[in-house]
């Protein structure tokens, strides 16, 4: 077994998805989770009849013999992952969860297997997304899209991708434009955006290949249109470009990601509160997110790690 405790790093991290039709996937559950502890891996994969979707780290050799073991299912042959790196662990455990869908759009008879849009390689998205006679929009959530975006992207400002069908029915102004660009994280989203975009009557809908995070990859920053970092779902919260770790922390009362000035604030207490989330909660709330903290504080002196953290 390998023990990511004692690994030194820096961890390999494994971004992937794959739209394909599982109809056995509630019977690979058991298996995947006890390969990922088996191999020191850590993180989250969803899994359901439309495929597979979510983010592992850890030693190589366990991400790799968990990629191993998934493109070996006949399903999942065809799996691409992208890679970054991570300076310590990213995620405090392994989970291996059963879903009606890997990205929840709540949209019936999405199925981005049948429909979807053009994809555009990162090295020709400036272009695309520089035409006057395109829209662009950025299909993440609020607090992803306030740490960074693509210069002139419209943003719909929503809390959950639930949202989103209604905000692009609500909008009839982005018929006014022949072309649609969609990007998303690391892709998955668009993946469903643009398939409901083209069940909605757009005809040319293009999404950007690989997401975010293939363009900071892959394309020079002095080329880049890319302002900002890009926020992650785990410890690392936010990566720039060439995937280096960014400067945000996460505030543990709210999960909203925090800039270094934002930690300055007054209103900012580590775990407790911060200038996004002050004024939300009550001196209750913050009273028992203090007692958290302690906890937290008591298990690392321990050289320990609160689950909570």
């Amino acid at each position: 077994m390998i023990d990511s405790l004692t690994h030194t790093g820096p961890f390999l991290v494994a971004a992937l998805y794959h739209f394909v039709s599982v109809p056995r996937f509630a019977g690979l559950q058991a298996p995947l989770q006890a390969l990922c502890e088996e191999n020191g891996v850590k993180g989250t994969l969803l899994l359901a009849h439309e495929g597979i979707n979510g983010t592992i780290a850890g030693p190589d050799a366990g991400v790799g013999a968990v990629l191993a073991f998934l493109r070996a299912q006949p399903e999942f042959s065809g799996l691409e992952h992208k890679e970054s790196r991570a300076s310590k662990m990213p995620f405090l455990r392994m989970k291996v969860k059963l879903k009606k869908e890997i990205v929840t759009m709540g949209v019936e008879d999405i199925d981005p297997n049948k429909v979807v849009g053009t994809y555009v390689a990162p090295q020709d998205w400036n272009a695309l997304i520089s035409d006057p006679d395109t829209i662009v929009i950025d299909t993440r959530n609020d607090y992803e899209t306030a740490i960074g975006t693509f210069r002139g992207a419209l943003d719909p400002k929503t809390k959950t991708f639930r949202e989103f069908p209604d905000w692009v029915r609500q909008n009839t102004g982005l018929h006014n434009k022949p072309r649609i660009a969609m990007y998303c994280t690391g892709g998955i989203r668009c993946e469903k955006a643009t398939a409901f975009m083209k069940a909605e009557g757009f005809d040319e809908v293009y999404h950007l290949k690989g997401g975010i995070l293939k363009y900071l990859e892959e394309v020079p920053q002095e080329e880049s249109l890319w302002d900002g970092a890009c926020f992650v779902f785990d410890e690392r919260v936010s990566v720039e470009h060439g995937l280096k770790e960014g400067e945000h922390k996460l505030c543990h009362a709210c999960r909203n990601p925090i800039t270094p000035e934002e930690i300055t604030s007054p209103l900012y207490e580590e775990g407790v509160s911060c200038s996004h989330c002050y004024a939300k909660r009550t001196e209750e709330d913050r009273l028992r997110y203090r007692q958290r903290q302690h906890q937290i504080a008591l298990a690392k002196k321990r050289g320990q790690r609160h689950i909570g953290s």
